[in-house]
Formats: C-alpha cells, structure tokens, sequence
C-alpha cells in the first residue's frame, strides 16, 4: 500500500482521468477528522477511525471494500490521533493508495474537499465516504446509476426511525431529490443522506469559503434538483454512538466481499 503523510498539495501526485468509470481507478474521501467525542473513552487514546468492529480496525473494513470495489487512492482527512493512523498505515498492506492529511483546526466535511479539490479536478467523479458509517452498500449499483443521470452527485440514502438527527430528503419520481433539509425540526419524510456519495468536480462550485464548512448543512441545499437519490436497502449502521458502536459488533455482518468472516474464520 503507497502511503503519504501531510498536505497532499505539497505530494505532486496529479490526478488522472476516469474514462471507464466502473470502479477502476476512482478515487476517494474517508472523512475520518471528528474528534469521536461520542465515543469516549475508547477516544480518548485513538482515532474514531482505528476503533475495531468484531476485532477489525474500522479503517482496515474501509480499505478491503475499497479494494473490492476498485477504489485505488483514497484521501483520509485527520484530525485527533493522526500519528496512529499514519503508524496503522505503515503496518497494515494493502493495495489501496493512501495519502493523510491532517487538519489542526477542523475545516468541517465539506472544507475538507475543498483544500483538497485539485486531487479530483481532473476526475469525471469521485467517492465521498463518512468514515463512521460502517455499510453493505451496492457502490457499483450506485456508480452505475451516478452514470446514467451524471448529475452534479449522487447520494446513497436509507430509512431512519429519527429523522430529526439526520439530513433528510425528499425526492421525485425519477429519484432526484427536490428538497434538502439538514437535521429538520418537522421533517417531511424519513429518507436520509447515509453519508455515502458519489461527487463531480462541480460540487466545489457549491462549497462556501466559510471554515467549518459543512457538505449537510452548507452544500446539500443549494444542490436541490442536481442530485439523484440511490437507496440503500443493505446493512447500514453510523458508529458514531456508544449505543450505535456496541449494536455493530452484534450486527455487522462484514462488507460484500466477505473479508471481516475471512479473518474470524
């Protein structure tokens, strides 16, 4: 596994072009710089992204269903803890390409692709991964969707019991979504942004040049009518909570191609 540590600008790796957009070559942001306040005391001594699920770090799951789908590059923003991850990184092969970069002051989801829009302004289309969320998902169902409307993003969405804590959706029959509405106080459907989705170069026209800037609350909106809905009706659970992380380790079936019951077996 190639692995760089520090701004990706000051690495020179240009980006390439996705001509076949069938998983080869993409690339990939892993969100993982939350300070994973939920999650104390496991926090406390590392990163959100290195706690295991059933024994496996949850940045190694990331890594193997990158792998699986053909994701070669993957960015991971950094925040708490970043020496342990780089030092995991080191340690653990792996055929994905790995550069870190780390933030000493937050720049919020969305801040974080727009200091980084340069590894992706030659892309045809790129991954966005909310590290926490841990997912069965059908990525190459959704590229292939991403494909045939190549709006300015897809986003995988899935039913949630609270839509209050969520980014909510509404969407039309042809499944783009029509209204936008972070963390709604009297929400209009149950229909959430999962924290996984596929970008264009386009979407920096959307992103603010505010520090923390955030894709739910300050990009999502103004893309209304741009995007389009991919529902995810397979494993999909945020390990964001203590509650969350602890129901995971009964749950968490491992990723599509079988890598965690490989290892337990």
């Amino acid at each position: 596994m190639g692995f760089h540590s520090g701004s990706p600008h000051s690495l020179g790796l240009a980006g390439r072009s996705s001509h076949e957009l069938q998983g080869d070559g993409l690339k990939a942001f892993l969100l993982a710089a939350g300070n994973g306040t939920r999650l104390r005391p496991l926090t406390e001594t590392i990163p959100k992204c290195l706690v295991p699920v059933r024994g496996v770090p949850l940045l190694e799951i990331w890594l193997d269903i990158c792998r699986h789908f053909e994701i070669d590059e993957v960015l991971i923003n950094l925040h708490a803890h970043a020496g342990s991850v780089s030092q995991f990184l080191r340690k653990n092969g792996n055929s994905v390409h790995v550069r870190v970069t780390e933030e000493p002051e937050l720049l919020g989801s969305a801040g974080t692709l727009r200091a980084n829009r340069s590894w992706v302004a030659s892309e045809e289309c790129f991954w966005i991964f909310y590290a926490d969320v841990l997912n069965c998902a059908d990525l190459q169902g959704m590229l292939r969707e991403h494909q045939r409307y190549r709006l300015v993003a897809t986003l995988g969405v899935n039913r949630v019991p609270d839509p209050t804590r969520c980014g909510i959706v509404t969407v039309d029959e042809h499944g783009i979504i029509c209204e936008f509405v972070e963390k709604p106080k009297h929400p209009t459907s149950n229909l959430a942004f999962s924290g996984v989705m596929l970008g264009t170069p386009r979407l920096f026209e959307f992103i603010p040049n505010c520090v923390p800037a955030d894709i739910g609350f300050h990009v999502l909106p103004l893309l209304v009518g741009r995007m389009l809905a991919f529902p995810i009706d397979d494993y999909l659970i945020d390990i964001g909570t203590m509650e969350n992380y602890l129901e995971a380790q009964v749950t968490w079936p491992g990723p599509r191609n079988g890598s965690l019951r490989k290892r337990e077996s």
